[in-house]
């Protein structure tokens, strides 16, 4: 990070202006905060899910993190929010003078990629955030979809299978051009050597499924972040040729079904520009649980 932590604290007086209603500290979280950092984050396990998967794949304060963890403690030094400033800037409290002080001091910090949380929380931290160089290139509105009951009676898709390292190319091209769809830019030709590395490392961790038939890519999700309590889907992906057939659907009940015997809920966002994609998730079971905003911003 750009701003200089005077022994990994941050006075809130100075960060936040005059505006905070009551005394604080905001600190670098290290690795001896780890598990209180994950208790706290447990609380609300799918707002939370990629956060605390990070730090249990990576630990509290990594490079693979792409930015570092702070808290926010209050005078009797109890957790009351944690965020990750970085490339993507997360937070999590439920006390607006934590949102403002983060802000103030994301504004402070290297440049981030994208803002991504609940839409009051993001609208209340871009207020704190925005009057700076950075603009928003692009706002997303999106809804953040759950499902916690197994299904039942599901069709077995024959070849649904974790991804392998042969598999890299065809998973790499497909969440590329996603991406591009998304939020208008490619981060095989941002980072290639970055975006390559990230892909093989979850390949290897299991949490890639595809099908593929004749070397062609049928289906393709990633498992972004991983929890006892939570899991959260991103980039689902089927191939033009089996849209409207049943057979996404197909793929994405049994992965279903074989998550959630292992973790509490499953979540993911929706774009509500793509009404299709809401409908197809609801026919999987999944439901609306809140609404988020994602800012992307420009460089």
């Amino acid at each position: 990070m750009s701003t200089s932590l005077l022994q990994g604290e941050i006075n809130v007086s100075l960060v936040a202006g005059p505006n905070v209603t009551a005394p604080g500290l905001l600190v670098e979280l290290t690795k001896q905060n780890e598990a209180e950092t994950l208790r706290f984050l447990a609380v609300r396990p799918i707002h939370t899910v990629f956060m605390s998967s990070i730090i249990s794949d990576n630990g509290v304060a990594s490079p693979l993190n792409r930015g570092a963890f702070y808290g926010y403690r209050n005078h009797e030094g109890q957790l009351e929010g944690v965020a990750l400033i970085g490339h993507a800037t997360l937070i999590e409290t439920e006390r607006p003078e934590c949102i403002e002080a983060f802000a103030r001091f994301a504004r402070r910090c290297s440049p981030t990629h994208l803002i991504r949380g609940e839409q009051e929380k993001v609208e209340s931290f871009w207020n704190y955030y925005s009057d700076t160089e950075q603009a928003a290139r692009l706002v997303c509105r999106e809804f953040l979809l759950r499902r916690q009951t197994i299904p039942t009676n599901v069709d077995v898709v024959p070849g649904l299978r974790q991804a392998t390292a042969a598999d890299l190319e065809m998973v790499i091209t497909a969440n590329d051009s996603m991406a591009c769809q998304e939020n208008g830019t490619s981060p095989l030709a941002k980072d290639s050597a970055g975006f390559r590395e990230r892909s093989i490392r979850r390949i290897r961790q299991g949490r890639v499924w595809v099908v593929v038939e004749n070397n062609q890519l049928l289906f393709k999700t990633d498992i972004i972040a991983q929890t006892p309590q939570a899991a959260y889907l991103e980039g689902v992906y089927v191939d033009p040729g089996r849209r409207g057939k049943g057979f996404g659907l197909k793929c994405v009940r049994q992965l279903t079904e074989y998550l959630l015997m292992r973790v509490g809920s499953l979540c993911l966002t929706v774009n509500e520009k793509f009404p299709r994609a809401l409908t197809f998730y609801e026919r999987a079971g999944f439901d609306i649980a809140s609404r988020y905003d994602t800012i992307y911003l420009q460089r």
